[in-house]
């Protein structure tokens, strides 16, 4: 089923403040908080689960400035995988610790039942992640009209290979004794809802469940060294200034053996010396010379592969538009192309010699030369239109 907009999942309109995003979608979690759905039946506790998801998911994107600006321009598919997080994989234990502001703490929620009838989740221990990575790759015209392979060389953080990536020297580790490997421990705190007991990850392990007894000399205890990787990835067809790809786990390596974060790769577009990208469609200048505007011929307009021969009618104005079908750019993950679309201009030489002046005299009082009313306002009126 397709996602709903997130602005609507809100409840908020696309011009709405960072603080009314987040008033939105504390009242929703309000409403479908677990510990309001005891007396309701099976079913409608899911329903209420899966809106509880879905404003945490559309609140995870909204919050975040560098998403929501992606989200407001490419839609779902502007995230690229980036964005917030799926909400039917999500632990809500994960919902409630990414939102500690919203739910007056910093960790899970423990003592409510839980979702569905069937109990409050275990706790378990946590992962680190590690730092995500950034690169900018320029793309030519024909690389987003056909697609590339890029190829990175990547200096970032690897699993240390003398532990694997354990941070222990010899694997040597032992079961954290304040929170019994689980990595968490339960605190009670005032909240908006009243006295809650949370979770959070447990002081002394840092809620990884266990601890190191002999750190490994190599990485200190991290798991983790400064490496090298060569990364390959496949940008299709269409993309656009600006936007964002998500690799998963392609990042820097999380401490031992934690989750990897993930290799951003951002989109730049290399100016063309002759045509100008606007949207799928390809803008082209063309500059005709006299006899051929008023006699007619051919001319060649550049496209992404080569040249398009175009056949230019008698009579021909300044301002005519040609539209060369399918000459453009692809849609991404879609299907069609954009157009190339050539301007028309007439070109009136700056300087002539006698001979060429007496010619072009000659037709001085011709009326042919001369612009009827009609196609005076038909220059007006596009004029006009120009400032509308």
């Amino acid at each position: 089923m397709a996602k709903r907009d997130y602005y609507e999942v809100l409840g908020v309109s696309r011009d709405a403040s960072a603080n009314d995003i987040k008033k939105a979608y504390r009242k929703l979690a309000i409403q479908y908080h677990p510990d309001k759905q005891h007396d309701k039946s099976d079913a409608e506790k899911k329903e209420a689960e899966e809106k509880f998801k879905e404003a945490a998911e559309a609140y995870s994107v909204l919050s975040d400035a560098d998403k929501k600006a992606r989200y407001d321009q490419f839609g779902h598919e502007g995230l690229g995988g980036a964005g917030g997080f799926s909400g039917a994989g999500m632990d809500m234990n994960d919902i409630f610790s990414m939102f500690g502001d919203i739910f007056g703490g910093g960790g899970g929620f423990s003592g409510f039942g839980g979702f569905g009838g069937g109990g409050g989740r275990s706790a378990r221990p946590a992962k680190n992640r590690g730092a995500d990575l950034r690169v900018k790759v320029k793309m030519s015209l024909q690389d987003i009209s056909n697609g590339v392979t890029k190829k990175f060389k990547l200096k970032k953080y690897v699993a240390c290979p003398h532990c694997h990536g354990s941070g222990a020297e010899g694997n040597a580790t032992e079961t954290c004794p304040d929170c019994g490997g689980s990595g968490r421990v339960v605190r009670t705190q005032q909240s908006f809802f009243g006295m809650m007991r949370t979770e959070v990850p447990c002081p002394r392990c840092e809620g990884e469940g266990k601890i190191i007894k002999n750190k490994c000399p190599h990485c200190n205890g991290d798991g983790i060294v400064m490496g090298e990787e060569v990364v390959e990835v496949q940008i299709p067809a269409g993309v656009t200034e600006g936007m964002q790809l998500t690799m998963r786990g392609k990042g820097n390596a999380g401490k031992r053996n934690g989750i990897n974060g993930d290799l951003q790769i951002l989109i730049e577009e290399e100016d063309h010396p002759t045509l100008v990208r606007q949207d799928n469609d390809l803008i082209y200048s063309l500059l005709l010379d006299i006899p051929t505007a008023i006699l007619g011929g051919f001319a060649e307009v550049p496209t992404i592969d080569g040249k398009a021969k175009v056949t230019i009618e008698p009579g021909t104005q300044p301002g005519k538009v040609m539209r060369l079908r399918g000459k453009g750019l692809p849609v991404l993950n879609g299907y069609g192309r954009g157009d190339i679309i050539v301007n028309i201009s007439v070109y009136i030489p700056e300087t002539l010699n006698k001979d060429e002046k007496k010619c072009i005299e000659k037709f001085k009082d011709s009326e042919n030369f001369r612009p009827s009313e009609g196609i005076k306002d038909k220059i007006f009126r596009r004029f006009k239109n120009f400032f509308d």
